[in-house]
């Protein structure tokens, strides 16, 4: 901790890809340092320094909010958050519009060349090293040696500590019979030969659970996790269909269990690059069908998507949802789906609103969105006049709210 000085910013890669040694031995320490800020999309751990007590001293910046985050977010003020999208990350850190100090992150152990592999989250993380004034990594002997673009060499690196504990797994979230219900509507429309961007929860889940019947279907992703695995095993995923990096499959952070980061290890299929490459809509969109299946909280009846906020209060962020449904939309044969449950707190509450709760943020603007699924179906909104929009999300909201929606659609003029 003695490299880092009052006032620095530091970046620390997406989930897992966060040095544990590192962060617990600067939340040990904090009470030495003033204004300094780290910076992480997605932190999986509770860390000592998330403390509103000792904000003056370390403050923590989310680019998504997470678990360990979202108490310190919104009114509580303890944590910042840093509005953007993921893939123009590198580019904002290159510009100097996000500071890069310093970087902390987990690494592989070297190679005989010299390189390291930052692969579990390559993300915006490379583009750090390159800015910042100190890298330091924490080498372990359970991170996978990945191939891609997310290698640091030696002479990039301020210091390095060693630790063999296990990288942090991160399950399957829980399927019900609504995610169940989504992902049946979703893989339906899924061809044989598409190239998938899969997002980490439940109806994601759901939707490769219900594709291990498919054929040729390739990955082009921001996460890679335990369901593209399944699809592996099952021989849906075989990358040979793709006309946009055929044969490999690309990521740019990795969350899931021992069994994946395994397979991650020097495996030619797969390549982990930074977001700036995964998320660009116009690269993402060379693949011919590309598939993205994103989630959101909450939708209005014409389509704005608030996928990030409750209301005013922060959630979590914008992450890559922009970039895939643009991506999906200008590749050809492409489809981007916007995935949610009909209602919230116990049927009580419609997700399908006439307008967004005061304070949303817009995650995916209504220009971009194309099909919205929920347990009760697809409407499929691009092409659509306002009205036509406001009748296809009341035709899939819950049977329940359909009426009172329709009325609020009457006062809208829609």
């Amino acid at each position: 901790m003695g490299l880092l000085r009052d006032g620095d910013f530091i970046i620390v890669p997406t989930a897992v890809g966060e040095p544990p040694m590192l962060l617990n031995a600067l939340s040990e320490q904090r009470r030495r340092f003033r204004d300094i800020k780290v910076a992480q999309i997605l932190c999986v751990r509770k860390y000592g320094y998330l403390d509103p007590e000792t904000v003056d001293n370390v403050r923590h910046v989310a680019f998504f909010y997470s678990g360990a985050t979202r108490p310190g977010g919104g009114s509580a003020g303890w944590v910042d958050f840093l509005p953007s999208y993921f893939s123009e990350m590198p580019a904002m850190i290159e510009r100097g519009q996000i500071p890069a100090d310093a970087v902390l992150a987990l690494a592989s152990p070297m190679d005989e060349h010299g390189f390291f592999s930052l692969s579990l989250g390559a993300d915006y993380t490379m583009a750090a090293v390159a800015k910042a004034r100190v890298v330091v990594l924490e080498v372990n002997p359970n991170v996978p040696f990945a191939n891609g673009n997310c290698h640091v060499h030696i002479s990039q690196v301020t210091a390095l500590i060693e630790d063999e504990s296990p990288v942090m797994e991160v399950g399957l979230p829980k399927i019900g019979p609504v995610q169940e219900a989504i992902g049946k509507f979703v893989a339906e429309r899924i061809e044989d030969g598409s190239t998938l961007q899969i997002g980490y929860g439940g109806i994601p889940d759901a939707v490769v659970m219900q594709l291990t019947h498919k054929h040729d279907l390739g990955i082009h992703t921001e996460m890679i996790g335990d369901g593209i695995l399944t699809l592996l095993e099952s021989g849906a995923v075989t990358n040979r269909k793709k006309n946009y990096l055929p044969g490999k499959m690309v990521a740019t952070f990795a969350l899931g269990s021992k069994k994946l980061y395994q397979f991650m290890h020097r495996n030619p299929m797969l390549e982990m690059h930074p977001v700036d490459f995964t998320n660009d809509p116009y690269l993402a969109g060379k693949n011919d069908k590309l598939i993205a299946i994103n989630a959101t909280l909450q939708i209005d009846l014409i389509g704005q998507c608030g996928s990030e906020s409750l209301g005013p209060v922060p959630y979590s962020g914008t992450g890559g949802q922009s970039d895939f449904v643009r991506a999906a939309n200008r590749s050809r044969d492409g489809k981007a789906f916007i995935v949610l449950p009909s209602t919230a707190k116990n049927d009580t509450l419609s997700r399908i609103v006439p307008a967004l709760s005061s304070g949303t943020h817009v995650s995916t603007s209504k220009n971009d969105v194309n099909y919205v699924v929920t347990e009760y179906g697809v409407a499929e909104l691009r092409g659509k006049t306002a009205k036509q929009r406001a009748q296809a999300l009341i035709g899939i909201a819950h049977p329940d709210f359909r009426g009172e929606l329709t009325e609020a659609a009457r006062k809208l003029g829609l």
